[in-house]
């Protein structure tokens, strides 16, 4: 007997390292120290920074992996993946410095594998950190062949004068909303339970998502918020207050992680149009709307909350960045969230 025998290729591994050497090569800062096959990733902390402060975050995608390998759609959930982190991190103000993964698998398949890493590669480019490393672990017997699970970790730096913690957020303040793509990572375990009772079929043109299918409406990427965040603290004399990545719990879970103690955040539900996606699984699983709130991001992926003095030159900063932002509400004297529709 030999370990390929007992289910693991150790050469398969090695041709694997090398097929995604170049994507994460090309994700490094110019902090980073020494290249790929290390026992640990070096990187410097950036220059001119008066108190730098660390600020790290771990993530997973969920079981948005089920459907995203009942598909063999594997380049997406990459980007999720960095999305998960990179977005929770930057809400203090931080910048992402490096990215770690870790990949669980029954058996490696180098094709799927450097797809999903090759997704990650490009997730670390659009937030501007580097893949410092990562982990792939062969586990037969633990997995089903064919099979992996997704972690991944992500280490920020700001510098603290800088430091934005929501406690200068006062009543008044306007709560700037920046679009999602989707379901992002969230609430999989009910959209899946929703496909499987419908027996909807996942590569089918749906009339109701406008000739998307379900796989492509599901699958599409979670949005990647630092390039943003990075565009709106360089803008002279806009000033952000606070800052929240909306993701499970949807905005009744989210948008009070963001707030001082005393204050709410009053939401119009008035001020978007729902995206066809969520109104399409709620409409095929009966769906209660107290659910559908405290589950999806109901088409807001992020959330600024800023002076009312300061939002115009915001909404021309997110235009010209590419995102999609309105004003959805504001900050009153209270808690929680305020102004949601009746039941939820």
């Amino acid at each position: 007997m030999d370990y390929k025998s007992a289910g693991v290729d150790v050469e398969a591994g090695r041709h694997f390292v090398e097929r995604i050497r170049t994507s994460v090569e090309a994700t490094h800062r110019p902090e980073v120290l020494g290249g790929l096959g290390g026992f640990g990733g070096l990187c410097r902390l950036p220059a001119g920074l008066e108190k730098p402060l660390l600020v790290a975050g771990t993530d997973g995608v969920g079981t948005k992996l089920e459907l995203a390998q009942e598909c063999g759609r594997h380049h997406g959930v990459g980007i999720d993946l960095v999305a998960m982190c990179a977005n929770d991190v930057i809400t203090c103000g931080a910048e992402p410095l490096f990215f770690l993964d870790y990949i669980a698998t029954g058996k490696l398949s180098p094709a799927a594998m450097a797809e999903v890493v090759e997704g990650i590669a490009s997730g670390c480019s659009q937030s501007g950190c580097s893949l410092l490393g990562g982990e792939t672990a062969e586990m037969p017997g633990f997995y089903p062949a064919g099979r992996y699970d997704l972690a991944g970790f992500c280490v920020a730096v700001v510098d603290e004068p800088r430091l934005i913690d929501g406690q200068t957020i006062q009543a008044g303040d306007q709560l700037l909303a920046i679009a999602s793509s989707g379901v992002h990572s969230n609430g999989f375990s009910l959209v899946r339970r929703i496909l499987e009772a419908n027996q909807v079929p996942l590569e089918t043109s749906q009339a109701a998502l406008g000739g998307r299918s379900a796989a492509e409406a599901l699958l599409e990427p979670t949005l990647l918020y630092a390039p943003l965040v990075k565009a709106l603290l360089q803008s002279p004399e806009l000033e952000l207050r606070g800052m929240a990545h909306i993701t499970g719990g949807g905005l009744p879970e989210n948008l009070p992680r963001a707030l001082p103690q005393g204050l709410a955040a009053q939401i119009d539900p008035g001020s978007w149009q729902r995206p066809a996606l969520f109104h399409w699984l709620q409409e095929l699983g009966s769906v209660p709307e107290r659910d559908l709130w405290h589950t999806f991001n109901l088409g807001i992926g992020y959330v600024l909350a800023l002076p009312e003095s300061s939002c115009q030159q915001a909404l021309e900063v997110v235009h010209n960045s590419g995102f999609t932002g309105w004003i959805c509400g504001e900050i009153v004297v209270g808690q929680g969230v305020l102004g949601l529709p009746a039941g939820a």
